[in-house]
């Protein structure tokens, strides 16, 4: 058995999906995601952690993200978690973390 880069999450989308195509025919979805976690603090109150993530998609996944996920969709998605970098306009090195999806499944009522 070998294992594999596998990451699973289930939230909302945070803004529209965004489409890019290529002069190739392929299609890019992007499209952010919150994740909220829960705990109790010292005090005995209850505090929200919400986490962001990029996620993008390809192919038939980026037409299904772009057919059907509007802003505030709860939607579970699984994929690989990947890193890439660039220099932005002033040559600072900039880092990106993604999850590039392989799977979507719709949640909620929206």
């Amino acid at each position: 058995m070998s294992l594999r880069n596998k990451t699973t999450l289930i939230g909302h989308t945070g803004k529209e999906v965004e489409i890019v195509n290529f002069d190739s025919g392929a299609v890019k979805a992007s499209v952010s995601l919150a994740t909220s976690d829960y705990y109790t603090n010292a005090k005995g109150e209850k505090v929200e952690e919400t986490q962001w993530h990029n996620l993008v998609a390809f192919g038939k996944t980026a037409e299904i993200f772009q057919k059907y996920v509007p802003k505030g969709k709860e939607i579970a998605v699984e994929g690989k978690l990947t890193y890439r970098s660039y220099d932005d306009k002033d040559g600072v090195k900039r880092y990106i973390t993604e999850i590039k999806v392989d799977e979507i499944l719709f949640l909620g009522s929206k």
